[in-house]
Formats: structure tokens, sequence, C-alpha cells
């Protein structure tokens, strides 16, 4: 009998309004699959967005719970609205470089054979939860930090909607060998 084929995991990473759930959503439709919506999100939606410590370990914990659910129902290929780095930089912004230790340990536990890293090379869009536009280009640059100390493979996506569109997409081909 043969082994199910390993699942493969793409996070998609960057700054605020930079495409990220959007392209989640569309490369899981494209390659026939699922994807996790950001978790943050949806808890800063219910919560508000003034948040301690105790919120970004409920935000992290949330986030791998819902991975973890949606990787049973994944075929072949599991994306991710984000991980546990792009928590870790959340809370360096609010607390003043700071985060929990078990966060960043967990995201390191955390394996993903391709990450997307989204340039802030698009018109910010504030949707009502958004607060951090001075920011994006400092986080994209921890960002991509993070990824190469660690030397995690990523790819960098640029450009209007259209042309990340057709490079994510290249990416993940390229990731599985199958156009």
């Amino acid at each position: 009998m043969e082994s199910p084929s390993p699942l493969l995991r793409v996070a998609l990473v960057g700054p605020e309004s930079s495409g990220k759930s959007y392209l989640a959503e569309y490369l899981a439709r494209h390659f026939n699959t699922v994807f996790v919506e950001e978790y943050g999100r949806t808890y800063c939606e219910k919560f508000g967005m003034d948040l301690t410590p105790l919120d970004f370990a409920h935000i992290a914990g949330g986030q791998l719970y819902r991975e973890d659910e949606m990787a049973a129902q994944a075929r072949g290929i599991l994306f991710c609205d984000t991980e546990l780095i792009v928590t870790q930089v959340w809370s360096e912004i609010f607390f003043n470089g700071a985060c929990q230790p078990w966060i960043v340990r967990a995201g390191q536990q955390r394996h993903y054979d391709l990450y997307l890293l989204f340039a802030p090379d698009i018109p910010w869009e504030n949707d009502g939860l958004r607060a951090f536009e001075q920011q994006r280009e400092w986080m994209f640059n921890r960002l991509r930090e993070i990824l190469e100390i660690r030397n995690l493979k990523f790819e960098i996506i640029r450009g209007g909607y259209a042309e990340r569109t057709r490079a994510a997409v290249e990416a993940v081909e390229k990731l599985t060998g199958q156009p």
C-alpha cells in the first residue's frame, strides 16, 4: 500500500494590506485545496485592537489550531494566510520589540515548504482594523530578516495584483513541480 503524499505547506507572510488574504483564498481555489484564514484578524474583529501579551498567546494558539484543523481537509497543499513569524513581528510592534519566547519557539517548530513574502508595494487600504501603514516597510524587512536568519525558503511577491497573482502561482507550481 502506497503511503499518502506529504502535505505541502505554503505560508503567506507580509505587512498588513499587501494582498495575503486575497491570494491565500485564490491559491487554494486555483490548486483545488483549502486555506487557513488569519486567526488574528478574526480575534481582533471580536475583541478589538487593545492587545495584551495574553491576547497574542490566544492568537498564536488559535492560528496553530486552525492550521491543524484545515490540514486534515487539504488536498496535497495547504495555504496559510500568516503563521507565527508574523505573530512574533506583530508582538514586537505592539510591545517594543518583545515577544513571548514560546511563540518564537512554536514558530520555529512548524515546517513550511515555502514562504511567500509580500512586499508593501501596493496601496495601503484602511479596512477598520488596519492601523500600521507607517510600519509596512519595517515589517517587510523584519520578516525577511527572520526568514533569512532561519534559512527558510521564500519568494518575494511584488508588483500589482496581476503580477502578484502570477508570481505566487508560479512559485507554488515550482514547489509542486506541476504547472
